[in-house]
């Protein structure tokens, strides 16, 4: 039993390695320079640097791109965790045709693609005045969440007896007071899978912000990456490196959520 529980392991393993040798291939080729990486015969480096990130954090806003990240991602994914809970929790516990016939439009806005609606939407900002103000890019991102995370929400709250909701309201809660007191405690495994969906997709997504956030000042970290990117050449030692400082936040934030997410997941997905 040992010795097959150790080649399991070993399995495991060896997909893992196998599964992320591009990210780790990233993070070694990070600490050598572009002129050493472009004679290497090795994926290894010979001699080890860190004057790609001395340069990276140094030299170029790259830890704004992180500021404007973290504000875009961290907003975007509270709106959608408000609007997209109320709406869920209405299409679980009341039935009508109106919330039948939105339930359906959502459905159908899911597979509209966004790329159609942008020149519409950046002709709308400019108006605004909200190109270049990461309020834009917020709006698009929330609006593209709420479809799957109101779906999901349902999911979550269709499992959680209704017989909680009307003890809440003998006992002198609100309708809304028995959502927040309640029933949404009870789904904190979903609302963080939610999260962390809602979270990642705003932390990475590039080809939005990329039309809305045009100044250096307003980049968030995708499209920052890019700059490092010329026509004629490219700084890939600092590429490297800004590609791995990259993946540090959204891997401490999914490290630290990673099993509310598996169990809402299989909670989300299973109807009590």
């Amino acid at each position: 039993m040992k010795k097959a529980g150790r080649l399991r392991l070993l399995v495991v393993v060896a997909l893992a390695l196998l599964v992320n040798t591009p990210v780790i291939l990233v993070m070694l080729n990070s600490f050598q320079t572009t002129e050493a990486m472009q004679v290497a015969r090795s994926v290894i480096p010979a001699k080890f640097t860190a004057s790609n990130y001395a340069f990276l954090f140094g030299h170029t806003p790259f830890l704004r791109f992180f500021a404007n990240s973290g504000l875009i991602a961290g907003v975007s994914t509270i709106a959608t965790l408000f609007a997209a809970g109320l709406a869920g929790y209405a299409l679980s516990r009341f039935h009508s045709r109106t919330l039948s016939i939105y339930g359906v439009i959502l459905l159908l806005v899911q597979m509209f693609p966004i790329i159609m609606a942008l020149i519409p939407l950046f002709i709308i900002f400019r108006t605004l005045g909200l190109i270049n103000n990461p309020l834009s890019v917020i709006i698009v991102y929330t609006a593209v969440h709420l479809p799957f995370a109101t779906w999901m929400f349902r999911a979550f709250f269709d499992t959680i007896p209704r017989e909680l909701d009307e003890a809440a309201l003998v006992d002198g809660c609100t309708r809304f007071g028995a959502f927040w007191c309640v029933v949404l405690p009870l789904a904190g495994p979903g609302t963080a899978a939610v999260a962390v969906f809602s979270f990642l997709f705003s932390y990475n997504e590039f080809f939005v912000a990329s039309v809305f956030l045009r100044d250096d000042s307003m980049m968030s970290v995708p499209v920052g990456v890019q700059m490092f990117m010329q026509q004629y050449a490219t700084d890939w030692g600092s590429l490297m490196a800004a590609a791995t400082a990259t993946m540090v936040p959204a891997f401490v934030f999914f490290l630290f959520v990673q099993k509310y997410m598996v169990q809402g997941g299989i909670d989300g997905g299973v109807k009590g």
